[in-house]
C-alpha cells in the first residue's frame, strides 16, 4: 500500500525451491513486506487516534487494524507477484521469495488475492463503507496505476505517493466515518514525506532500478539536479504542512516544536543531498526520513 517497499524486509534463511519451502516461517514476513506493513498499520493507528480524540481501544479500532494489516499484506504479495521478473534482475530484490524460488507465483497470487479481499470486506462491513472504499482505492491505485507506471514515467513516484498516504486518512475515517480536514492534513504530511524518502532510496539504487527497467527519476537524471531539487521542494512543503494539525486543534505546542525541529533537520539533510549527490548524503537523508 505504500507506493513502494521503502525498507527491505528481513531476509529469511535460504531454502530449496520446492512447494514446501513456502511453509518456512521466514518467507511470509518477506512476502508481506512486514516492515512496510507495520508502517501502514502505524500510520493508520495515528489517523484513528487523532480522529477518535479519546485514545485507542474498542472493537472498531482493533478491527480496523487487523483488516488494514490483511489488506496491506495482500497488496505486498500481489505487488511482488506483478514485479517478480523485474525483482529477479535487481540486486536488492533478487532474494525476495518469488525470484529466489522460495514461493511459487501461483501461491503468492492466491494468498494476495485472498488477503486483499478479506481486508476490503472487513473494512467495508465491520468498520464502515467509507473506510472500505478508501482501502479499495489504495489497493487499486497501488497495484494497477502506480506499479505499471514505474516502467512508463518518472511521475510514478508522485502518483504512488497517493496510495502511500491514504492509511492515516483510513484511520481517521474509521474513527469518524467522515472525510474531515484533520484526516486530509495527515494524508498531506505523509504524501510529502514520501518524496525525499524515496528520492534517497532511488538515488542509492539507481543502477539497480535501471536494470529492472524502472523509470525512476534518478535513472533518467544522471547528474541528479532534478532528483535533489525534488527532495528539497517536497521537504519544504512537508515542513509547512506538518504544522497543519496545530492550526486544526489536533495538536499543541509540544507537537509544533518537535515538528519544526525535526522538519528543519530533515530539510538540512535534503539540502546537503541536493548539493553533494553522494551515496553517503543519500543514506543520511534516508535515515533522517526514518527518524522523522
Amino acid at each position: 500500500m505504500s507506493s513502494r517497499s521503502t525498507t527491505e524486509p528481513l531476509q529469511g534463511v535460504a531454502t530449496a525451491a520446492t512447494g514446501a519451502s513456502a511453509s518456512s516461517s521466514s518467507v511470509w514476513p518477506e512476502l508481506f513486506k512486514a516492515r512496510l506493513t507495520a508502517l501502514v498499520v502505524l500510520t493508520t493507528t495515528l489517523g484513528f487516534y487523532f480522529g477518535a480524540r479519546d485514545g485507542l481501544g474498542g472493537l472498531v479500532f482493533w478491527e480496523t487494524i487487523v483488516a488494514t494489516a490483511l489488506l496491506a499484506s495482500g497488496a505486498a504479495a500481489l505487488n511482488q507477484y506483478l514485479e517478480r521478473e523485474a525483482d529477479a534482475l535487481m540486486t536488492r530484490t533478487r532474494k525476495r521469495p518469488l525470484p529466489s524460488g522460495r514461493v511459487e507465483p501461483g501461491t503468492a497470487l492466491q494468498v494476495g488475492v485472498l488477503l486483499s479481499i478479506v481486508g476490503m470486506l472487513w473494512l467495508t462491513f465491520r468498520v464502515n463503507a467509507l473506510t472500505g472504499l478508501l482501502g479499495t482505492i489504495t489497493l487499486g491505485s497501488y497495484l494497477f496505476v502506480y506499479t505499471p507506471l514505474k516502467r512508463v514515467t518518472t511521475l510514478n513516484t508522485l502518483v504512488g505517493a497517493v496510495p502511500g498516504a491514504l492509511p492515516p486518512l483510513m484511520g481517521w475515517t474509521a474513527a469518524t466515518d467522515d472525510l474531515g480536514a484533520g484526516g486530509w492534513a495527515l494524508f498531506t504530511i505523509l504524501f510529502f514525506w514520501q518524496m525525499p524518502h524515496f528520492m534517497a532510496i532511488a538515488w542509492m539504487y539507481r543502477d539497480d532500478y535501471a536494470r529492472g527497467g524502472f523509470r525512476m527519476l534518478p535513472v533518467v537524471d544522471p547528474e541528479g539536479r532534478r532528483t535533489g531539487m525534488t527532495a528539497v521542494r517536497h521537504t519544504v512543503a512537508l515542513l509547512a504542512f506538518s504544522l497543519a494539525p496545530v492550526g486544526l486543534g489536533l495538536a499543541g505546542r509540544w507537537y509544533a516544536g518537535v515538528a519544526l525541529a525535526l522538519g528543519l533537520a530533515f530539510l538540512a539533510c535534503a539540502v546537503v543531498f541536493a548539493a553533494r549527490l553522494t551515496r553517503e548524503a543519500a543514506r543520511r537523508l534516508f535515515l533522517a526520513s526514518i527518524v522523522y
